[in-house]
């Protein structure tokens, strides 16, 4: 028995993935979510100047 056949066998390497051309459809998905994702940004820091949203509802009175 010799020092390299125990222990765990490494796996085999999966071979690489080709860069497949992209269509017209993909770059165009692509390019809508980059957008939506600037929007969102847009919108957070938008909303992260202003104060909490819960300004109604029911208030507590401070006496116990």
């Amino acid at each position: 028995m010799s020092g390299r056949e125990g222990g765990k066998k490494k796996p085999l390497k999966a071979p690489k993935k080709q860069s497949k051309e992209m269509d017209e459809d993909e770059m165009a998905f692509k390019q809508k979510q980059k957008e939506d994702q600037k929007a969102m940004e847009q919108l957070k820091a938008k909303a992260a100047g202003k104060g909490p949203l819960t300004g109604g509802g029911i208030k507590k009175s401070g006496k116990k």
